[in-house]
């Protein structure tokens, strides 16, 4: 939504339209030219073991990507939505998570926005990662498709 959207108004339309966003504690750390990052804590979303769980871990991942997309298509009413992924977790998250969704090169934008734009209909590969104490913990690709919203 180029840029004029606030970390804290990026919260509220992920804990109002995914209300398991808000019970995680997501929270938006950034979101700036090249990234999207978003943090929760290890309080809410521990195993049994006292690590990251690993459905937290994707749901985060996943809602990365999700938020990136919202933000770069600018239209509030579009469906996004997760069709494939790919999770690869390589060390245990033992303190707060932390996922980085990252822009896509701006060539593949355009082309994912101007078939959002021409078919009503797109859909693009977004890679993340969680970090762990300066190093990756859990690497994700996923393809997403976004639809335009229509009334109900």
């Amino acid at each position: 939504m180029n840029g004029r959207v606030t970390a804290r108004e990026i919260e509220q339309f992920l804990h109002t339209k995914i209300p398991l966003t808000a019970g995680m504690g997501v929270r938006v750390e950034s979101y700036e030219a090249q990234e999207l990052v978003l943090t929760a804590p290890l309080e809410a979303n521990h195993n049994h073991l006292g690590t990251a769980f690993g459905g937290s871990l994707a749901a985060l991942l996943i809602l990365a990507g999700y938020g990136l997309l919202w933000l770069e298509l600018g239209d509030a009413e579009s469906h996004i939505v997760v069709r494939s992924t790919s999770l690869d977790y390589r060390r245990p998250v033992r303190g707060p998570l932390r996922a980085v969704c990252a822009r896509p090169p701006p060539e593949t934008l355009a082309a994912f926005r101007e078939s959002f734009a021409r078919r009503g209909k797109a859909r693009i590969e977004l890679t993340a990662h969680v970090e762990q104490d300066g190093g990756i913990a859990v690497t994700f690709r996923g393809t997403f498709v976004a639809l335009v919203g229509r009334a109900s």
